[in-house]
């Protein structure tokens, strides 16, 4: 596969001199390099140029190996849902220190590898529910009036009014798996619409307006004339709905999946399609998806009736796109100059204010007792005194934000870096 060169912006200003110690570690980070793939919103480019990144840019996802070789001395790495970092890649990417995912999920970054090697992880989780609500909304509809066949035969030259098999969605009953970010405001919109909605999430979760809880996803399937599936992609999802779901769908309901690939038997749907038990379905994601614009696309699902393929545009309007590439730019930003972890990922959440005129160190460390002693043993021996300092815990991590308003040698650097417990110390210095 030919290579495509990547497109490189270089921001000449001087806005990362305020945080460094000397100019020799300011000359460093101007040539610091970030990695965007898969067509990210320009705004997420100029907002680190703007930091004084050299942002290099990419259309399509990388391959494990090609990610591997684009990755030397990176810092910051950009993906959305088709490139995956996996605990090889990570394994050989000394450099990285952060990972933006500009989009909700990230089951396709390891996590626990991207923690054992101190770098955050941070994504969207709130920036596209718009986007993937309208576009539900618009396939239930579409679906419901069977809009895809009307549509192939008018392409075709073949005129048909009948509105036998069209529906009104006015009184019918949705049923949402999954009543997260996405779930919730679609159960709001679609009962401004005359929709009947009922629920199912593994979590405790309270029902909006007046939706109603299932206690099992049987019972929802078994109540419902449409469902729609907005559930994570945590590993347990794999193969979550299959020929026993489709089975327990009430006959000619419709279907619909814009979270993970991976949750749906393709095969069992098409069976069902093919059958006639289900009416129709809309599928934005799959288990293979091409790496890029132009590539062939396959599956069991095309040229199915009433069926709507889209190539995994949930997210893929340009307010939503705009609105991830500002967010997550803006968490990879901060979290280089200031450590802050805000909505990271895999990170505990932290978030100090910046004082004026002192040093940061920033330490990334397992989570057992006492390590927060052990730093201000390290600091007092040297008769550093600390200004500030914030720790923060989450599962096997620790996180410690630690301000000093006096210059340190190297020596208690290399003494913090060698506690047994240490995963990444950085240090940054405040306007």
């Amino acid at each position: 596969m030919a290579r495509l060169a990547p497109r490189t912006v270089r921001y000449k200003g001087n806005c990362l001199q305020r945080h460094l110690r000397d100019p020799g570690e300011y000359t460093r980070l101007m040539t610091t390099r970030a990695l965007l793939l898969e067509n990210i919103h320009p705004d997420a480019q100029a907002r680190l140029a703007k930091e004084g990144y050299e942002v290099s840019t990419l259309p399509r996802a990388l391959a494990e190996d090609e990610l591997i070789d684009a990755l030397r001395g990176v810092r910051l790495l950009g993906i959305r849902s088709g490139t995956h970092v996996s605990a090889r890649v990570l394994d050989a990417a000394p450099d990285l220190v952060a990972i933006g995912a500009f989009c909700i999920g990230v089951n396709q970054i390891d996590l626990a590898a991207a923690s054992r090697r101190g770098v955050a992880v941070f994504n969207a989780p709130f920036s596209n529910t718009r986007s993937v609500v309208e576009l539900a909304l618009a396939e239930i509809i579409a679906m419901a009036r069977r809009l895809p066949e009307k549509n192939t035969q008018m392409h075709a030259g073949h005129w048909d009014k009948s509105a036998t098999g069209s529906h009104e969605v006015r009184g019918r009953k949705l049923g949402i798996v999954g009543y997260g970010n996405i779930g919730t405001q679609l159960s709001v919109l679609a009962e401004n619409l005359g929709m009947s909605v009922y629920f199912y999430d593994v979590a405790d979760k309270l029902a909006l307006g007046n939706a109603r809880r299932c206690s099992t996803l049987t019972e929802l399937l078994e109540s419902v004339e449409a469902v729609t599936l907005h559930v994570d992609g945590r590993a347990g999802n794999h193969g979550f709905f299959g020929e026993a779901e489709f089975a327990a769908m009430r006959p000619r309901s419709l279907f619909l999946n814009l979270s993970r690939g991976f949750v749906v038997d393709h095969a069992a749907l098409r069976r069902n399609i093919e059958s006639g038990h289900l009416a129709g379905a809309a599928i934005d994601v799959f288990p293979e998806e091409p790496k890029g614009r132009g590539d062939e696309f396959v599956s069991e699902l095309r040229g199915l009736p009433n069926v709507i393929l889209t190539p995994h545009i949930g997210g893929s309007t340009e307010e939503a796109q705009q609105d991830i590439g500002e967010f997550v730019a803006g968490k990879l930003a901060d979290y280089m100059v200031s450590g802050a972890t805000s909505l990271s990922v895999n990170l505990p959440e932290i978030a100090l204010g910046v004082t004026s005129g002192t040093h940061r160190l920033v330490h990334l460390h397992q989570n057992v007792p006492g390590v927060l002693a052990a730093i201000n043993g390290v600091l007092a021996q040297h008769g550093v005194n600390v200004e500030g300092q914030l720790l923060r815990t989450r599962d096997e991590l620790g996180y410690v934000l630690t301000d000093i308003s006096s210059e340190y040698s190297d020596q208690v650097l290399a003494e913090l870096r060698a506690m047994p417990v240490t995963i990444r110390l950085r240090t940054l210095r405040s306007p």
